[in-house]
């Protein structure tokens, strides 16, 4: 059994694609109380941590010898959303997280932020984090994935970290995307814009016919249930849905004019299955949607690096 613990957890989007890819969860930690009461709903034998990630790097060391350290650190510091301070930034977790692989010494490390993490201004900053990866006996690689290459119906482009150690990072090759296209927001969605009865679900799906854009969650203390500002709200009328607020329900019966997405709607755009509840007010659920690593992606990259770390690797013999 493969063993992991996850940094920054959310609301499962990572912890999900890491335990269809044959992960056992040791320990999920995440400070926000509507992430880990998501999380405890669905999972309730996962060991759940409330707590800051900064905190738990004191414990780190109980830890020692897992396979892999995985986590989804704020993303903010790297945003081409906010300031990009990067390391300057209070919210940036990175060195705290080298402490903990340092402290735990995990097989792998799998690290997804966004894709301002790989602008030119961070170029220094990349190359600090891979000397200390190094210095730890890890090889490490990055590369930008876009969801849609992997099933996801939506346009979201993540950075994905992944150091392996030394003795067997040759064997770690990158997912190969999937040969089709993922369907369309009419296709995922019409049953759902259906379930209430709504007769003009079947016509909404046939003109929804791309992918979604980039699902926005924003944070704490900006952003409410709604698509994203005004660029994103447009991208989703192209599709015919009303992106300024979500729906408590599906579309009634009577409903005239552009249907609006329930976080249900939402979570299935992400990659969630159906039965993953997200627990709290509608606000609350659809940040905790919004902000999680899809978890197709998740399983794609970890099922790589499980397939590197049950290869049998040949260790030199000592005169």
């Amino acid at each position: 059994m493969l063993t992991s613990v996850e940094l920054c957890a959310g609301a499962g989007g990572q912890a999900l694609g890491l335990e269809q890819a044959g992960f056992h969860h040791t320990a999920l930690v995440e400070i926000d109380k509507h992430c880990c009461a998501t999380l405890r709903h669905n999972r309730p034998d996962w060991h759940v941590l409330e707590q800051d990630l900064r905190v738990f790097k004191d414990d780190a060391a109980r830890y020692r010898g897992m396979d892999l350290l995985a986590g989804g650190l704020p993303c903010p510091p790297f945003s081409v959303a906010g300031k990009q301070l990067g390391e300057a930034d209070e919210r940036n977790l990175f060195n705290d997280a080298i402490d903990i692989i340092d402290a735990a010494r995990p097989r792998a490390v799998m690290i997804e932020n966004v894709r301002g993490f790989l602008d030119a201004v961070f170029h220094d900053y990349r190359e600090r984090l891979k000397g200390q990866l190094t210095r730890l006996g890890y090889v490490t690689d990055w590369r930008l994935l876009n969801a849609s290459d992997y099933g996801v119906p939506q346009l979201r482009p993540r950075v994905v970290i992944v150091a392996v150690e030394r003795a067997r990072a040759e064997h770690f090759d990158w997912p190969d995307p999937n040969p089709h296209n993922p369907a369309t927001v009419g296709a995922t969605l019409r049953d759902l814009m259906a379930a209430d009865g709504w007769p003009g679900a079947a016509a909404w799906a046939d003109k929804a016919d791309e992918i979604a854009p980039t699902i926005v969650g924003g944070s704490k203390k900006h952003g409410g249930p709604d698509l994203g500002p005004t660029r994103a709200r447009a991208a989703w009328a192209t599709l015919g849905v009303e992106g300024r607020t979500l729906a408590n329900a599906p579309p009634a019966p009577d409903h005239a004019g552009m249907p609006r997405l329930t976080v249900p709607m939402v979570a299935r755009i992400q990659g969630f299955p159906d039965d993953w509840h997200f627990t709290g007010a509608k606000t609350n659920a659809y940040r905790q949607v919004g902000n999680a690593f899809p978890p197709p992606v998740a399983r794609a990259v970890s099922a790589q690096i499980a397939r590197t770390l049950r290869k049998r690797v040949l260790r030199p013999v000592r005169a």
